[in-house]
């Protein structure tokens, strides 16, 4: 069937049109006749003949037409070539084509309209509208060549067709009218723009009746908004420079994507921004907020494709070990690319500084192609440092979570929480608590700040939570998290990361060349055997910029190349080297070696006991904490009860139990096996091997319970010099985070009871 495609002409059913010749010159259509059937194509974009040529691809020129026509009859054509068509239903259009001689045809299928309306209806309505209309017209001195052009119309259609050019409605608003399917809709469409144009006219005109009726009333107030908002966007076209405040944060709340109540919160501190005026003295309050909300994303992301492989890639080339952290995060990747959605638990990731837990959070980022924020939570004490202040108080701001999710500009980043285990609580309320609701998925989903006042969506964002211990975070928000565990690293690891990451990155930071400095790999282990004490890196980081600093100086004063070996290395390094405890060559009985966990990393730990004379009192120093010192009732009791002959006259003189360095706080229950071994020692006057150390908790009953930290603890005994270690039964699974160099080099005994420990060290038989 013929195609005439046109545009900004609105056609519907059932109506009459007169076309002259020219029209449909540009299309080359000559072979029309009277009787024969085409069908009007309505172009989306006004055309451009003279320097657009036709596209005669089938799939270009769908993209250029709207998918509903109306198919029309030619009734007639006149000497002149001047056509009279008449219009009869809707259909879609399923296909168009174009020949190389301009002609276009279509393939048609009837769209029916849904019926909703009965024809009495219809005719009352039409009625009532052309009366408005011929009412209308009297007002003006053209009224009486109006009125006859009126009385012509035969249905509603013919009067849209006929106004439709006067209409301040847009092309895509016309041809809303023609694709509704809805009778009743299609006529509320019609009726509301043919009384903006009654309304419009008369807004000009002083209009003489104002106890209109309501729907006039809204429909003369839309007309005014209308014209308004078009006049004003013509004003802000000419001069961009002059918008507005209002208008300016008009327009981001309309294409900011937010939610109803969102919407209608700015909505709401727009009106009051209007009333308030520039001079007013909450202008500036309301703009900071309008601003902010303004900033955020509310968009909901798409569900990007996740690729395994490059995740894995992004990991490995970012982080050195850590394999089972690896492993963990790619699985709940897994878990988010099979659900296309946000998904999983929140990770907790928990070990010493320097092991790589919020640099992680970067890698995480950069896998999935998202924006990536980090917010400190160290030392806060306050509850609206994360939920914000309301904004009745005197310099309100938002809460830590949304101001970086404005920081972002991203609705789904991955946000690392840094160091939850150091929040605190005041006076100011539970910090922890407000982060309940953030870190809940049945919950975040609709997550209030109290600065902004309405609810925003964090349930697309991927949390991530880094902490030094777990001890300090509360359990119901421990709950809410699933904890992984970040190791130490080894001697051997911690040199691989020097010469994969924390030297290239020295070289680019201080702008050296390779050509122009090498640190050999005998220097790097140097640094780190004598310069650091730690689990993580940072440490060995500083050292490493510090032996570059050193070298740019030289460098600057004129020498070409250098090399850092052992010999050397004092004059590229700052300050001594670090005294590590290395276990003491001879025997003592009462000083046993044990094995301690700090922030830093693993160290080694001397049980000191001695009798002085004394009346039983028992004397502890060393700083230990409540923990620690019910350990050493633990140990006394369990040591009275299997040695009750060298401890009955424990009356006559004093204990003396220290543990050293006595400036350093200590606390926790994984001394307890080294405390009764310490004492039995003492009351036997047997002996311990210093190269045997052992951890673990004790138990009333004599029993050895499991412990945390194991692996840097097994490195501490490694750097001292310990050749066998003690450690609970229940920790040999711990065993597989252990670097294999580390238990080549150590004797590891797991044990289940006191007695175990005392026979293997030679205290009993």
């Amino acid at each position: 069937m013929i195609a005439i495609p046109i545009h900004d002409t609105i056609l519907l059913p059932d109506v009459t049109f007169f076309f002259k010749k020219e029209t449909f010159e540009e299309w080359e259509v000559e072979s029309l006749s009277a009787g024969d059937e085409i069908v009007f194509a309505f172009l989306k974009d006004e055309p451009d003949y003279e320097n657009t040529p036709i596209p005669t691809k089938e799939e270009d020129l769908m993209d250029l037409i709207y998918p509903v026509g109306v198919r029309a009859r030619m009734e007639a054509i006149d000497n002149e070539g001047n056509l009279k068509i008449r219009t009869r239903n809707r259909v879609d259009i399923l296909s168009i084509t174009s020949s190389e001689e301009g002609i276009v045809e279509a393939e048609v299928a009837e769209r029916p309209d849904v019926q909703d309306v009965t024809p009495e209806e219809r005719i009352e309505r039409f009625e009532q509208l052309k009366k408005d209309y011929l009412n209308f017209v009297k007002l003006y001195q053209w009224g009486l060549w109006a009125r006859g052009f009126i009385l012509q119309w035969k249905n509603i259609y013919e009067l849209v067709c006929t106004m439709a050019p006067y209409f301040s409605i847009t092309w895509d608003e016309k041809v809303a009218i023609l694709m509704e399917d809805r009778v009743s809709e299609r006529y509320r469409l019609i009726e509301q723009a043919a009384y903006e144009f009654i309304e419009m006219a008369k807004v000009h005109n002083e209009a003489e009746d104002r106890q209109q009726k309501e729907n006039e009333n809204i429909y003369r107030e839309n007309a005014l908004k209308k014209q308004i908002e078009i006049l004003q966007n013509e004003l802000d076209e000419m001069h961009p420079e002059n918008i507005s405040d209002v208008r300016q944060f008009q327009k981001k709340i309309e294409e900011s994507g937010m939610n109803e109540t969102a919407r209608k919160e700015a909505d709401k501190v727009l009106n009051r921004m209007k009333q308030e005026g520039q001079n007013g003295h909450e202008y500036g309050m309301l703009y900071d907020y309008l601003d902010f909300v303004t900033t955020l994303n509310w968009k909901k992301p798409e569900a990007a494709e996740i690729d395994l492989g490059h995740a894995e890639e992004v990991l490995n080339a970012d982080h050195y070990g850590l394999k089972k952290v690896k492993e963990r995060i790619l699985q709940q990747l897994a878990v988010m690319a099979l659900k296309k959605q946000q998904a999983g638990s929140i990770l907790l990731f928990v070990g010493a500084p320097g092991t790589g837990k919020t640099s992680i959070g970067q890698s995480i980022a950069k896998a999935l192609g998202r924006e990536y924020v980090r917010i400190s939570l160290g030392g806060i004490r306050d509850e609206a440092e994360i939920r914000g202040h309301r904004r009745t108080y005197i310099g309100a701001m938002p809460g830590r979570i949304m101001e970086g999710m404005k920081r972002s500009g991203a609705s789904n980043p991955v946000m690392v929480l840094d160091e939850v285990d150091k929040l605190a609580k005041d006076y100011g309320g539970d910090p922890a608590s407000a982060l309940l609701e953030v870190l809940d998925p049945e919950q975040n989903f609709s997550f209030t700040d109290h600065y902004m006042n309405v609810p925003y969506d964090l349930s697309n964002v991927f949390f991530v939570c880094t902490a030094n211990q777990i001890d300090t975070i509360p359990e119901p928000l421990l709950n809410r998290m699933e904890i992984i565990e970040f190791p130490g690293y080894s001697e051997l690891e911690k040199e691989s990361i020097a010469k994969k990451h924390l030297i290239p990155r020295a070289y680019e930071t201080m702008g050296i060349k390779k050509s122009q400095l090498r640190i050999s790999d005998p220097a790097i282990r140097k640094v780190i055997a004598e310069y650091t004490m730690e689990s993580g890196v940072r440490g060995l980081k500083k050292r490493v910029e510090g032996i570059c600093r050193h070298a740019a100086v030289r460098l600057v004063k004129g020498e070409k190349k250098l090399s850092v070996t052992p010999a050397n290395l004092k004059e590229y390094i700052d300050g001594r080297g670090i005294h590590r405890d290395k276990v003491e060559k001879k025997a003592v009985p009462g000083i046993v070696t044990g094995l301690a966990w700090t922030a830093a990393g693993g160290e080694i730990l001397y049980i000191e006991t001695k009798k002085v004379g004394g009346s039983g009192q028992v004397i502890i120093t060393g700083q230990l904490g409540d923990v620690m010192k019910e350990s050493v009732s633990i140990a006394l009791s369990l040591v009275k009860e299997r040695f009750p002959k060298e401890t009955e006259e424990l009356s006559k003189y004093d204990l003396h139990i220290h543990v050293p360095e006595g400036a350093v706080p200590k606390d926790g229950p994984s001394a307890g096996i080294t405390l009764t071994t310490a004492l039995s020692s003492l009351f036997t006057g047997k002996k311990v091997a210093p190269t045997i150390a052992m951890t673990g908790e004790v138990s009333l009953r004599g029993g050895v319970m499991p412990i945390g930290g194991l692996p840097e603890k097994l490195m501490a005994a490694v750097r001292a010099g310990v050749k066998t270690v003690f450690i609970p039964k229940e920790n040999v699974e711990d065993l597989e985070d252990v670097a294999e160099e580390v238990k080549k080099e150590l004797e590891i005994k797991p044990v289940s009871a006191v007695s175990e420990v005392l026979k293997a060290v030679g205290i009993t038989e």
